[in-house]
């Protein structure tokens, strides 16, 4: 993998709309269950991954409104073991994003084997191995507070009631300063079942301020539900409550789950996500103060915001994640994530441009939610063309590559050899809970193995595949509606296979991995001049 160095999808048309101010949302992608944190003048962010590879994704911003992809803290998820194959429902839940003692501290929870923390001297590393704070089923959403006026440390945590049979309860620990234990077995500091109408508390995160100790979690569900604020003198209770953010009557469902962070100027800002079906969970910037009666009012007096003022902050050049590739040397940019953790020779380097897929031979190949080795990326929240030149290399008989969008159900389109030994432009499909696939177009020739492929991503993730062999882009089959693969967001995916045997496979190669907006222009919103800055920036 490379620094990212391609254009990147913003959010939606004027993310920054000049006159001084921005829309949501601000990362228009799956940034799932988003913390943020402030170091100097640079802000931070990380995100949930679940079972991808690399994990932990490392965002920075110098105005809380343009971001760019840094890096990841999470090389392989752990236990190796558990995640030879995908994971979309394990893995990496609701990370926290600290700063302590002159380190980077991330906190997650593993619904299946407990609460995890990495810490690193620098944001792009080098990151400690995953280290297990303590182990169970369940535990999920940990996060740290270091107590500056005592010199105390705490953490505390939600549960998962598909692993634990328990849930809407946040639990608290005391922890060794230096982060690597609990010190206690923990008390229920915050129970959601005394809390008349509250269900399905969790996300917490903890914070000192003013003299209390301050819980910031959402409640009732990611699609519907609400942020929850909770303070006490003590950081085991008890607790008072209070809803500082719900819809009311805007657009934004379950505006929740995030995190607060302070200018250096001394505003405050509130980053949350919003699920939005096949999209995920997408960034909302908003903004914070504290009231007369000393609780936070988040967005326009607790609704959530659509445009508003930027933060009083340097003007920074536009920028977003990358999304573009032409995969210079066979190396992939950071935007690229496999489904599961990887293994060597997957991806070939090479001296020219384009990457080099193996053939990976495999027995569920019939089935690309069952594969580790899908390369896949966010896929934007608004309507985009995703476009890449595929040529397929193995002379296998039913070797294949192509172009996937990736979910509960899928499609795919691209190249087939077939036992005559041609190679044929393909379109398959699977629908959510079936076993294999069938076709979604009529397989044609592909001369030379060959194709240019091409999905038109539409308002509500409304998906149209076409293809080019040498006469002009083709329609292929009906639209296909994405969706969410369990907790992540539809993914667009590049792979390669075989069906199950012996010997080396071959390979197939993608060049010109573009994402442009529906309309045809190009979805950066920077200059090439901003865009080398952006570059540059992300490299240092």
């Amino acid at each position: 993998m490379r620094p990212a160095n391609s254009r990147g999808v913003p959010g939606p048309p004027g993310a920054g709309v000049g006159d001084g101010v921005y829309r949501n949302p601000v990362l228009d992608a799956d940034w799932s269950d988003p913390d943020v944190l402030r170091v100097g003048d640079d802000y931070y962010l990380t995100a949930s991954s679940f079972g991808r590879a690399p994990g932990l994704p490392l965002l920075h911003s110098r105005d809380l409104v343009d971001w760019t992809l840094v890096g990841h803290a999470l090389e392989r998820l752990e236990p190796e073991a558990e995640f030879r194959s995908p994971r979309p429902d394990g893995g990496v839940w609701a990370p926290a994003l600290r700063h302590h003692d002159d380190r980077f501290w991330i906190f997650w929870g593993d619904p299946d084997h407990g609460l995890f923390q990495v810490n690193a001297p620098e944001i792009r590393g080098p990151w400690t191995r995953p280290h297990l704070l303590k182990a169970g089923k369940g535990l999920i959403d940990p996060c740290p507070l270091w107590d500056e006026e005592t010199g105390e440390a705490y953490l505390v945590h939600a549960w998962a009631k598909s692993r634990s049979g328990v849930k809407n309860r946040l639990t608290g620990h005391r922890m060794h300063p230096d982060g690597t234990s609990l010190l206690d077995d923990g008390k229920v500091i915050v129970d959601g079942d005394r809390i008349p109408g509250w269900f399905t508390l969790e996300g917490p995160k903890l914070y000192r301020h003013d003299g209390w100790f301050w819980i910031l979690a959402p409640a009732g569900g990611v699609e519907t539900g609400w942020q929850g604020a909770f303070r006490s003198r003590g950081f085991f209770g008890p607790y008072e409550e209070r809803v500082v953010l719900e819809q009311g009557d805007t657009d934004v469902n379950g505006p929740h789950q995030g995190g607060w962070v302070r200018t250096r100027t001394g505003e405050d800002w509130f980053l949350h996500f919003q699920q939005r079906g096949a999209y995920g969970r997408v960034v909302h910037l908003q903004p914070m103060r504290w009231g007369p009666d000393g609780w936070p009012v988040v967005g326009d007096e607790g609704a959530p915001v659509a445009v508003h003022r930027r933060p009083a902050l340097p003007p920074q050049p536009p920028a977003a994640p990358a999304t573009d590739d032409d995969f210079p040397g066979g190396r992939y940019g950071r935007q690229w994530q496999w489904t599961a953790n990887p293994r060597d020779g997957w991806a070939t380097e090479h001296f020219g441009d384009g990457l080099r897929l193996t053939c990976l031979r495999s027995p569920t190949a019939h089935d690309l939610r069952s594969l580790p080795n899908v390369l896949t990326q966010r896929l934007p929240g608004r309507p985009c063309v995703i476009e890449v030149d595929l040529r397929l290399d193995s002379a296998e008989p039913g070797a294949r590559a192509g172009l996937a969008v990736l979910g509960d159900a899928y499609r795919w389109i691209g190249l087939e050899r077939g036992s005559d030994g041609k190679v044929r432009l393909v379109h398959r499909f699977a629908e959510r809970g079936a076993e294999a696939e069938r076709d979604a177009g009529r397989p044609v020739p592909a001369p030379g193995g060959r194709a240019r492929l091409r999905v038109e991503a539409g308002a509500g993730a409304r998906c149209r595949f076409s293809y080019d062999t040498g006469a002009g882009f083709r329609a292929s089959g009906q639209v296909f509606a994405a969706t969410p693969w369990r907790w992540v967001g539809a993914l667009p995916g590049l792979f390669a296979l075989a069906p199950a045997g012996r010997g080396h496979a071959g390979a197939a190669t993608f060049t010109r991995f573009r994402i442009t907006a529906a309309h045809g222009t190009n979805v950066s919103p920077q200059s090439h001049l901003a865009r080398r800055i952006q570059e540059k920036r992300a490299d240092r």
